[in-house]
């Protein structure tokens, strides 16, 4: 999983060269340690090693990225295609629910 920060976020989205997942986060925040457990999981499936990126920025050590993309509720996860916001959720999901998300939006259906 891709560590951002305020200094590289911009960076690491352009150069990505594929859809990027971002997990807008806190140590503080018991829902956003069940989602990164989710998120971890499914970034070492082969099904998304071509698909996607996924990444996560804590936005107490980041605010600034939190502020320009208004996470006002954590967690967020925004989905990010041709370096802009597409599509995202707010709370710990499901990992059935993470993966239609993924469907939907890196296949354009829903399986």
């Amino acid at each position: 999983m891709l560590i951002l920060s305020d200094e590289n976020f911009k960076k690491e989205i352009q150069s990505a060269g594929k859809p990027v997942l971002v997990d807008f986060w806190s140590a503080s925040c018991i829902p956003c340690l069940m989602l990164a457990q989710v998120l971890e999981k499914l970034s070492q499936e082969a099904a998304y090693q071509d698909k996607v990126v996924f990444a996560k920025i804590n936005i107490d050590q980041s605010p600034l990225m939190a502020q320009e993309y208004q996470v006002d509720r954590i967690p967020m996860v925004l989905l990010f295609k041709e370096n802009k916001a597409a599509a995202g959720f707010i709370g710990a999901q499901s990992e059935n629910v993470i993966r239609e998300f993924l469907s939907k939006n890196l296949n354009g259906k829903n399986n």
